[in-house]
Order: C-alpha cells, then structure tokens, then sequence
C-alpha cells in the first residue's frame, strides 16, 4: 500500500472518530463541539497541506482539536 492511500485511509478514521464523537452532540457543552469541529477540520486541513501523510493528518487534529477547545472556552 502507498504512503499516499495510507494517508488518505487515516484522513478517512479520523473523521469517522469524530463524527462517532459528534453522536452524542447534544449532551456536550459548547467547548466540547468546539473542540471537536476542530479536531475535524484540523485533521482535514493537515491532509491536504501535506498531500495525505498521516503525520500531517494526526498533527493538524490534535492542533485544531486545541485550538477549537480555547475558541469555545470563550463563548
């Protein structure tokens, strides 16, 4: 399998991990779907700059899923 596809296939489990997480969407606070709408759009984001590598993917989630949780700490 190429890195390439590899990258797209984690892209792929890190959206269903959020989206699996957006289930319970109604019980979480504001800071919480923040977070995660971050957390999904940062993995997004990491993919396409680093043309699918997964590093890329993993890092630009975690780095939006914390910057999503300090933008909904403030609403």
């Amino acid at each position: 399998m190429k890195l390439a596809t590899a990258g797209k296939f984690a892209a792929m489990g890190i959206l269903a991990v959020a989206m699996a997480g957006c289930s319970s969407w109604d019980n979480m606070n504001h800071r919480q779907k923040s977070a995660v709408t971050g957390a999904g759009l940062g993995g997004v984001a990491g993919a396409v700059v680093t043309g699918g590598g997964v590093l890329g993917t993993v890092g630009g989630a975690a780095i939006g899923g914390v910057i999503g949780d300090q933008v909904g700490k403030n609403r």
